[in-house]
């Protein structure tokens, strides 16, 4: 397998797609020609409709990659011609019929609860004073309060957005499970993972182990990219 030049990064609920900027610096380095999705995160056949539409400019093939929702995203869009492989950071994939809505429905015994607020008008957030500790606990205090202060509404319509044909099925996958997560229990990360047939890596690191290791989950893509099987 040819090395993949082309890698789209796809951001997940209660952020933006500016926290890629450390992974998208790595990548570029590296002679890699990186675009980054801003989802509407209003629903799950919005965000897919702002992936293709990067997709659909693209040169060639792509290693299409989700961190969080960003997962399910790329599962439902991955099945788009110009992907040619999944890499999920921290990631939900979902299967066929699933949601971000179904897969966190049930948490294992004793597994760390997301503070997510009561809906409003449709919207979910994170509780300004716990975001640190779920979603970044590695990441440096001032910018982990940036990124309390500047989420994005999610949309419930996001939240509950079944796949329909998941694209880990027929599309080679990778998956980096960050060890440390608080909002993704670790187990879960592995039981999808595997389920997906993904070539896995682990790394301590939380939720948003995107901005706090990005030279860890740049290895990973990269590796997505030349079809390899090493270890970050």
């Amino acid at each position: 397998m040819a090395t993949i030049r082309n890698i789209v990064l796809v951001h997940g609920g209660f952020v933006d797609g500016s926290g890629w900027q450390g992974v998208y610096d790595h990548l570029s380095a590296d002679g890699y020609k990186v675009a980054v999705v801003q989802n509407p995160t209003l629903s799950l056949a919005g965000d897919v409709a702002a992936t293709h539409q990067v997709l659909d400019g693209l040169d060639g093939p792509a290693v299409l990659v989700g961190h969080s929702y960003g997962g399910v995203v790329v599962t439902e869009a991955g099945s788009h011609p110009n992907v040619a492989a999944l890499a999920y950071i921290a990631a939900f994939a979902p299967d066929k019929g699933e949601s971000v809505s179904s897969l966190i429905a049930d948490p294992p015994p004793g597994a760390p609860v997301p503070p997510i607020l009561p809906p409003q008008n449709g919207f979910l957030f994170l509780d300004r004073d716990k975001f640190a500790a779920s979603f970044a606990a590695d990441v440096p205090e001032k910018l982990a309060t940036f990124m309390a202060d500047s989420q994005v509404p999610w949309g419930v319509e996001a939240l509950e957005g079944a796949i329909s044909e998941p694209a880990w099925q027929t599309k080679p996958s990778w998956y980096l499970v960050a060890t440390d997560d608080r909002m993704i229990p670790p187990p879960a990360q592995r039981a999808m993972s595997e389920r997906a047939r993904a070539t896995v890596s682990e790394t301590p690191g939380s939720h948003a182990v995107y901005v706090s290791r990005p030279d860890v989950v740049a290895a990973v893509i990269a590796q997505a990219a030349q079809g390899t099987n090493g270890q970050a």
